[in-house]
């Protein structure tokens, strides 16, 4: 394999408006960086806007430029999968197509890695531009919870921007989970890892992809694919409410022996409910995590690739590749007829 020096590794969710400019600056920082030794990665992951037709151009205007369209909308965690999969770099620069962070950073991120003999540089957010206070204070609370809740030391106020090694990409494709989240999955794989801290900018155009709902399903897939801490919590309500029950049947058997009436129905009802919530709560996190294992256990691909424009060099090792539309698949000759 004819190995770039670098790769840049973008996916892209209705980014149309963001991909003539995007296309410019990367090219313009990778160009800088490692001179004309580099492949940009783009994957369109089941856009409903233009995006694949402006990825379609790009490429065929820009020999480095590789464009991968999914079958479908997978989410942000498996279609960067993707592009991490099918990418050749020596090193890896992963960046969000919405230009909130700067690919000019690229040069310096690389000379970060080589002073410190790194294999990982992860972008470390001081400022975040055009967020809600909401989102910050949000986001803050959730990096520290997680950090208090997981083994694997996760760092504070970090996204998915990172330039990676070739070795310890190769390491974290070979974590086959499902429920992925990326800069924990970094983490754990370990080798030396720096941060880089940078301002973060405002969209360039477009609209949040990752809404309330997304955040919240990416903050359960990162608490429960890092740490069992929420069944130790069902765990000790559950012993909590034994110790409580068991008092309770010691209050109503002195009640009983010393012939005092029994509490009335309100008393009554507000344990029966209480206890019915903390069941339900206990029930419905040991249910999150067998439908996890259920969900690992079919061992279904990835990510599916429906069209690439552009020469791909990666293979996809956790994902399945369809074949382009018009392919004949080969077939065997028929068996000579034998003379009677």
């Amino acid at each position: 394999m004819n190995r770039p020096a670098l790769s840049v590794v973008i996916p892209c969710y209705n980014e149309a408006a963001c991909l003539a400019l995007l296309h410019a600056r990367v090219s313009a920082a990778a160009r800088a960086a490692v001179g004309e030794d580099y492949e940009i990665v783009l994957i369109n992951d089941g856009s409903r806007d233009e995006s694949w037709a402006v990825m379609q151009q790009l490429s065929a205007a820009d020999p480095r430029l590789v464009a991968i369209n999914l079958s479908r909308n997978h989410g942000h965690q498996l279609a960067l999968t993707a592009g991490l999969d099918l990418c050749s770099g020596a090193q890896i620069l992963i960046i969000d197509a919405d230009l909130q962070d700067p690919p000019e950073l690229l040069a310096d991120m690389r000379r970060t890695m080589v002073e410190q003999d790194a294999d990982v540089v992860y972008a470390v957010r001081r400022k975040r531009a055009g967020e809600t206070l909401f989102k910050k204070a949000t986001a803050a609370i959730f990096y520290r919870m997680l950090d208090r809740m997981t083994d694997t030391a996760i760092p504070l106020d970090t996204g998915d921007f990172r330039l990676m090694s070739r070795r310890a990409l190769d390491a974290l494709m070979s974590l086959p989970e499902q429920a992925r989240f990326i800069r924990g999955m970094v983490a754990w794989v370990g080798f030396r890892q720096v941060p880089f801290a940078y301002d973060r900018a405002e969209r360039h155009a477009g609209e949040t992809n990752y809404p309330l709902g997304k955040m919240m399903r990416l903050a359960f897939d990162a608490v429960t694919g890092f740490s069992t801490a929420p069944l130790r919590w069902a765990s000790h309500v559950g012993l909590a409410l034994t110790a409580v029950s068991l008092l309770l049947i010691v209050y109503i058997a002195v009640g009983w022996l010393s012939g005092s009436a029994v509490q009335g129905w309100t008393s009554t009802m507000l344990v029966n409910v209480v206890l019915g919530a903390v069941q339900m709560f206990v029930l419905g996190m040991i249910g999150e995590y067998l439908g996890r294992l259920y969900i690992e256990s079919k061992r279904r691909p990835l990510y599916i690739v429906a069209d690439v424009a552009g020469p791909v060099q990666g293979r996809a090792t956790l994902g399945f590749r369809a074949e382009p539309v018009g392919v004949i698949q080969p077939t065997l000759p028929p068996e000579p007829v034998r003379p009677e």
